[in-house]
């Protein structure tokens, strides 16, 4: 199994043991607010779940149908968790706020725990899955690790309201409620940012100007290119298509205008590992 593959299993196996004992402890302690962070952390069951169908879907070669590959389908994934987790954090800000009038219990001590164990656990996946998605330029696991972090906010915004009503109970008794609807207004700011950014992707955003700079960098310490006119690049999954344009001498042939387009595409499939393919046309050097 292939690392990002890894890394999502187990944020679902984690994200799964955490939702389990968040619920039945939130249940049992008459916490809102950990209610509403058990249930984010349900999701992210069925986040890491898509993850890890993306990351799968992702890895299969080129074919004739699909000569760019199917990464797309990974970034696709990355769309579709953003919707998903904005349509949850509604739901939980709505199931915060429904019977808010009718509090008359003051929430358990106990539901302390499971959230600082929580808040400890993610902040650790977090670091996994953005090393991991950085590494193999999985924007899904990217999104997965903000999902992470931001539970980790939510996770707090819980512990204060949880605090507040058990320091309190006279003057803070709804605060676990309003806990719960803040939790439920962060997942759905996460999930607004993660599809704004793989929506991004979907539609061939230009990278990072540093990558772009690179690529012009390696191309012209090719001996015979005189110039880069034009560089653009997109993303396809895991990588970059690079289309390019190269300057050359215009008194050269044919045969060495194609060699020197050959070693600019195999020098920059070499240095960056972050480039799929490179599709070189060679001009030539105006005013020569």
């Amino acid at each position: 199994m292939q690392t990002g593959q890894r890394v999502a299993v187990t944020g679902m196996v984690i994200s799964a043991l955490l939702a389990l004992i968040k619920i039945t402890t939130g249940m049992a302690a008459h916490s809102n607010s950990l209610l509403a962070d058990g249930f984010e952390s349900a999701g992210d069951v069925l986040a890491s779940g898509l993850v890890l169908l993306g990351l799968t879907l992702a890895a299969r070669p080129a074919d004739s149908n699909h000569p760019y590959g199917h990464g797309r389908a990974e970034i696709l994934i990355g769309l579709l968790l953003g919707f998903i987790l904005f349509s949850a954090g509604i739901a939980i800000a709505i199931h915060a706020l429904v019977g808010v009038g009718d509090v008359r219990q003051v929430p358990a001590s106990y539901a302390i725990w499971p959230l600082i164990l929580s808040i400890g656990v993610k902040g650790w996946l977090l670091q996994l899955k953005f090393r991991a998605g950085r590494k193999i330029g999985s924007a899904s696991l990217v999104a997965d690790a903000w999902n992470d972090g931001i539970d980790m906010v939510s996770g707090f915004a819980a512990l204060i309201a949880l605090g507040l009503s058990l320091f309190d109970p006279v003057r803070f008794l709804l605060a676990d409620h309003y806990g719960g609807f803040a939790v439920g207004i962060i997942v759905i700011l996460t999930g607004v940012r993660i599809a704004r950014d793989t929506g991004l992707q979907l539609m061939d955003t230009m990278p990072d100007d540093w990558r772009l700079a690179r690529i012009r960098e390696v191309a012209m310490s090719i001996a015979g290119v005189q110039g880069v006119e034009k560089c653009f690049a997109r993303k396809t999954g895991f990588q970059y298509h690079v289309d390019l344009h190269i300057e050359v001498n215009p008194g050269v042939t044919v045969f060495v205008g194609h060699d020197i387009a050959s070693q600019v595409r195999d020098e920059l499939r070499e240095k960056l590992d972050w480039v799929a393919d490179v599709l070189v046309h060679v001009e030539p050097t105006p005013g020569e």
